[in-house]
């Protein structure tokens, strides 16, 4: 084979040395004569080398021979690489060069044998000035991206043990408290003696949340991804594209003649005047009206049925052990044409009670399937039972230890529903007989005041400052009065901070807040301390039964999670608009308002000039005139007479008033007649404005400037210049203390 090899490379007809001819060359015959020459010898030699490794080779069948091929001869098609004489003598080269667009040409770029190659930049995306769409529904693809998340959440999210699930279970005193008073009911949740939940339910503001009607469209709106669903509440409720149940869509556009296979937009899947099936999953709120959902769901006590649904879940809050006993029950009683979502109250439920939920949901779902034949939309086919059973049935399980009950019609209400649902949590009941209010003996409404304000204090002496807005709820963390004890600053912030951290988990609870919340937490330094107050809070959350999900922290640090509202909420239950702001808190004028300033201003400075008049002069008699009449306070202000006073004046009037007094009265009462005399004249005496004394008995008549003048001569006299001012009080009080007043 080797051979074979050989002869074929070294045909002389099939290498183009063999066969070419230099063109232009008159001798081309000559030179190709030494070439075959060279050839042959070559080929001799590499024949010779080939046999004698043959021959020393081993003898074995399973040897391997590996021979390089023979080199090429020369004058073969492979060109010889030039000598770097040649080369240098040649002075023919090829460079290559590159610049970038724009550059100016660089030296050597024209010399002959260079190629230049100019880099072109890279294009820049350019700005977005029209607005995008998404490809399909808006809506869907929402939707979508909600549940990779919620997906990729779940995956980092940890597995719950069963230990850790009975601990969190026995650590928690829970107790539940049901008042019927005033014709409306009020349920509180207790944990170890502090309220975290309150619910009011009245018979007028019931709720549409869970009602199935049967609606009529009247619009459909492409542009929103909507439809306006008439459900019989006078308002349109809206039906977005997310909520629809394509599925039955399909069907029904099938019946009616419309092409099966369509795109998911909803003015292909409803028609105005087409019947739909929807559930209210938001009341009406304000201007907007009920949220709806084709995708029917009815829930029980221990799951919720999905009729047609094809997918079954568990609650996360169970461990796993016991998420592997409910599927496994579920796969027997669980019919093939419906799924379900267990609930966290059916740990511990028997295959009985399972059964039992299952087929009275089951019954439920027909009876609403035989009324969408038989009513007119549009119509209300099943309603969910009133607040008050709506809490039992979703809150009050194996985790709380009683249940107490203050009312005779909510005790019956309880009762009969426990005993037909639950009966093993009828020994839970307790009714309640004290006089003192139910709410009052276990502190609820004391705590549902502090709750209303707008500052809460944390155990420390921090605060935490909830202000909300029609987007979102802000949270602000204080450290307030919390100074710490020992360590540093970040140590005092950081226990600040996880303080915060259960108490807004508990507020949120209890005001019932929904929607976007950002929490303004006080800043840390260290990352791992950040992620003990984020664990902390995902920890508490843990508790609250509603739908909530916490993001990351942003880069200014603040933390941003969603939270779903469950009712009315607290603030809205025990408040009312203001009518004179509009709830805006403020009062708006048309002009700018300074006058609460300078009336402010006003009465303090005239108070502080009174002080100083009066404690500069101290007091001082008539001797000063009007300098302190000008100091004085105003002149509607009126001073009391006293005792004292009354005493001066008598003594200054006997000495100076002269009245002829007959010899049947008796001397000791002349100076009391002419005091009340001095007393009933309209006088300013030492500055101080004096009301007239109504007095019934006769008086005489007195000249009140006769008396005016008589006070002013029994004054001493000014001292004459270079003696200097006397330091002698001038007071009336002093004056009548001393016997030679005058």
């Amino acid at each position: 084979m080797v051979k074979k090899k050989q002869d074929l490379s070294s045909d002389p007809a099939d290498t183009p040395s063999g066969s070419s001819e230099t063109p232009g060359s008159p001798d081309g015959a000559a030179s190709t004569a030494p070439a075959e020459a060279e050839t042959t010898a070559a080929e001799s030699t590499a024949a010779e080398s080939t046999e004698a490794s043959i021959a020393s080779a081993p003898a074995s069948p399973f040897s391997l021979l590996f021979q390089a091929p023979p080199p090429p001869p020369p004058g073969s098609g492979t060109p010889a690489l030039p000598d770097d004489d040649e080369a240098e003598s040649s002075g023919s080269s090829r460079r290559r060069s590159r610049r970038r667009s724009g550059e100016a040409p660089r030296d050597g770029d024209d010399a002959p044998g260079t190629t230049v190659k100019v880099r072109q930049p890279r294009k820049q995306p350019e700005p977005i000035t029209e607005p995008q769409k998404v490809k399909g529904s808006t809506r869907l693809e929402a939707k979508k991206q909600r549940r990779r998340d919620g997906r990729d959440a779940g995956r980092r999210r940890p597995v719950i043990t069963e230990a850790e699930f009975l601990a969190r279970r026995e650590s928690v005193d829970r107790q539940m408290i049901v008042r019927s008073k005033f014709g409306r009911i009020q349920i509180g949740v207790l944990e170890d003696g502090v309220l975290v939940e309150h619910y009011v339910a009245r018979a007028q503001d019931a709720s549409l949340i869970g009602n199935v009607y049967l609606g009529r469209v009247q619009n459909v709106l492409p542009s929103m991804e909507a439809a306006f669903v008439d459900i019989g509440r006078g308002r349109n409720a809206v039906l977005y594209s997310g909520e629809v149940d394509w599925e039955a869509a399909a069907a029904a556009a099938e019946e009616a003649g419309r092409e099966k296979n369509q795109a998911r937009k909803i003015e292909l899947a409803l028609k105005p005047g087409d019947r739909v099936l929807v559930q209210v999953t938001k009341d009406p709120v304000g201007h907007k009206g009920a949220r709806l959902t084709s995708q029917i769901s009815l829930p029980g006590r221990y799951l919720v049925y999905v009729p047609g649904g094809s997918m079954n879940g568990i609650s996360r809050k169970l461990p796993d052990t016991e998420r592997a006993r409910l599927k496994k029950i579920l796969k027997e009683v669980l019919p093939d044409d419906a799924g379900v979502i267990v609930r966290t109250a059916a740990e511990g439920a028997t295959e009985e009670q399972l059964t039992l939920d299952v087929q009275r949901l089951t019954a439920q779902w027909a009876e609403i399937e035989r009324a969408v034949e038989t009513q007119q939309a549009p119509a209300l086919l099943h309603s969910e039972p009133d607040l008050l059973l709506k809490i039992v049935r979703d809150v009050f399980n194996e985790d709380f230890q009683k249940l107490v009950i203050a009312g005779d019609d909510a005790r019956a209400t309880i009762e009969k529903y426990l005993t037909a649902v639950a009966p093993d949590l009828l020994d839970r009941v307790e009714i309640y007989a004290d006089e003192v209010d139910s709410f009052d003996k276990f502190r609820i409404t004391e705590q549902i005041e502090k709750a209303l304000d707008r500052k809460v204090w944390l155990p420390s002496g921090g605060s935490l400052i909830i202000d909300r807005t029609e987007a979102m709820t802000v949270v602000d963390v204080n450290t307030g009065k919390f100074v710490g004890s020992g360590g540093n600053l970040e140590e005092t912030v950081t226990k600040n901070n996880l303080e915060a951290a259960e108490e807004i988990v508990r507020q949120l609870r209890l005001r019932d807040i929904g929607g976007i919340i950002v929490v303004d937490f006080i800043d840390m330094v260290l990352e791992s301390n950040r992620d003990l107050v984020l664990r902390r809070l995902v920890e508490c959350l843990s508790r609250d039964r509603t739908k909530h999900q916490v993001a990351e922290v942003t880069s200014l640090g603040l933390v941003q999670m969603t939270r779903k509202k469950l009712g009315l909420g607290l603030l809205e239950s025990f408040s009312e608009t203001c009518d004179v702001c509009a709830g805006r808190g403020l009062i708006v004028h048309h002009d700018p308002v300074f006058k609460h300033r300078g009336q402010q201003a006003e009465p303090q400075q005239s108070s502080s000039r009174g002080r100083r008049g009066r404690g500069g002069n101290g007091g001082g008699g008539g001797g000063n005139g009007g300098g302190n009449q000008a100091a004085s306070a105003p002149k509607t202000t009126t001073h009391e007479i006293t005792d004292d006073v009354r005493n001066a004046l008598a003594k200054i009037a006997a000495k100076t008033v002269h009245q002829e007094v007959s010899s049947d009265a008796p001397s000791e009462a002349a100076p009391e007649q002419i005091a009340d005399a001095v007393a009933a004249a309209p006088v300013e005496i030492l500055d101080i404005p004096i009301e007239p004394v109504r007095v019934e008995k006769a008086r005489p008549v007195v000249d009140p400037d006769a008396v005016l003048g008589s006070v002013l001569d029994a004054l001493p006299e000014p001292k004459k210049p270079g003696q200097g001012r006397g330091r002698r009080s001038r007071r009336a009080s002093s004056a009548a203390g001393s016997p030679d007043a005058g």
